[in-house]
């Protein structure tokens, strides 16, 4: 399918971004049609993923790119990429700082060919200071933005998010770096460096939590499922699982409480205020179990939605995808893969009211479409098999 008419058609991307975090920021440039070019070494299948290109994580990353072996630690793969980098409109890497210096592609070497690049490195934890060595991967920037100290439940350790949230936000970050530096050349003519890191992301994602340190002097603590400043903001126990409620303030407060045929709970003194409801919160809690226990979570989700209070179940994956409001969004993309046949991944989040992506071709294989760029470049049969031959691509 034809990247024809979508709104990056015009930008060519390098991707050099290995596992999760880079790949994740291309994936958002390719999904809105710029012809994204995934450079892999020659002899290695899995970009970092031991269990294959074919399951759903690498398929999932990889759509609506093109593939390139190519080796950077020889001269002459290193002279493919520049010339490839000299018509290029962005770089995406996030290897360790120093890897792409001692390949001489960074972006000193790069703007000295092509002064309107815009190149983005996303690391563990910045591109200099005293960690920029260190290896980094979500879990451990989890650790130490904070955001495991407040997950999970009181008394029972920090625990880790159970998703990559730390690459995730560092690639978004990374794409809306790239998109405004975009805008910003449009104007200088100029591209530029954009950096970020994992670490640096997430405390980001921290938002109100960090601010409770920085600005407001206090140390945030685990909360479990309970807002840590709005009761009764929790998971509740219902005759057949759990339902989750969002209610802040008196008024959502007295709300649930009508709603769910408990309003004896706002006389007790023990919950008078919001503060002494966040102080009580297991007694509340309790009081709520004891409630919530009579129906089952699809009967209290359609009484506490009718009563304006945010409610909803709390899903397994399954059961996400399940859900009507979910198939309505769209969300749920279907692919064939030439081996697998029918399958599906996870669409875009975004919505536009005269633009949409397209799933244009699944994850190609490893080098798929190397010969195909050597050509655009200039380079006839011969010299292709011979760097082949010689295994540069």
């Amino acid at each position: 399918m034809s990247r024809e008419g979508l709104p990056l058609a015009r930008f060519k991307v390098l991707d050099l971004s290995r596992v999760r975090a880079g790949p994740a920021c291309v994936r958002q440039l390719a999904d809105w049609g710029a012809d994204c070019i995934k450079i892999e070494m020659p002899g290695d299948k899995g970009d970092g993923f031991s269990d294959g290109r074919d399951l759903g994580d690498f398929q999932n990353l990889h759509r609506n790119k093109r593939s390139m072996k190519l080796d950077l630690k020889n001269p002459e793969g290193r002279k493919i990429f520049l010339a490839l980098a000299k018509d290029a409109d962005i770089i995406v890497e996030n290897y360790r700082p120093d890897v792409k210096h001692r390949l001489s592609i960074d972006y000193e070497a790069v703007s000295a060919i092509n002064p309107r690049i815009v190149y983005a490195s996303i690391s563990g934890f910045g591109q200099d200071g005293p960690y920029a060595d260190r290896p980094g991967v979500d879990q451990i920037a989890q650790g130490m933005s904070g955001l495991m100290s407040v997950t999970g439940e009181p008394g029972n350790g920090p625990m880790r998010a159970g998703a990559a949230v730390g690459d995730m936000s560092a690639g978004l970050f990374a794409t809306i770096g790239i998109l405004t530096a975009l805008l910003e050349r449009e104007v200088s003519g100029k591209g530029q460096w954009i950096q970020t890191s994992l670490l640096e992301s997430l405390i980001t994602v921290m938002d109100f939590q960090a601010a409770a340190w920085i600005y407001d002097g206090y140390v945030p603590g685990q909360a479990g499922n309970n807002h840590p400043k709005s009761m009764p903001t929790g998971a509740y126990q219902t005759r057949d699982g759990y339902v989750n409620i969002g209610a802040g303030g008196d008024a959502g407060w007295k709300r649930v409480c009508e709603a769910i045929g408990a309003a004896h709970l706002m006389s007790k003194p023990e919950y008078a205020d919001a503060a002494l409801r966040v102080k009580n919160r297991e007694m509340l809690n309790a009081d709520y179990d004891e409630v919530f226990r009579t129906k089952t979570t699809a009967e209290w989700v359609e009484i506490i939605n009718k009563a304006g209070i945010p409610c909803g179940p709390i899903y397994t994956v399954d059961q996400t995808f399940a859900d009507p409001q979910v198939q309505h969004l769209g969300i749920i993309t279907p692919m064939v893969h030439p081996e697998k046949g029918e399958r599906a991944i996870v669409g875009q989040p975004i919505h536009m009211s005269r633009t949409q992506w397209r799933m244009r071709t699944i994850t190609p294989d490893a080098g798929e479409h190397t010969d195909e760029i050597l050509r655009d470049l200039g380079y006839d049969q011969a010299a292709i098999d011979k760097l082949h031959t010689e295994g540069t691509v």
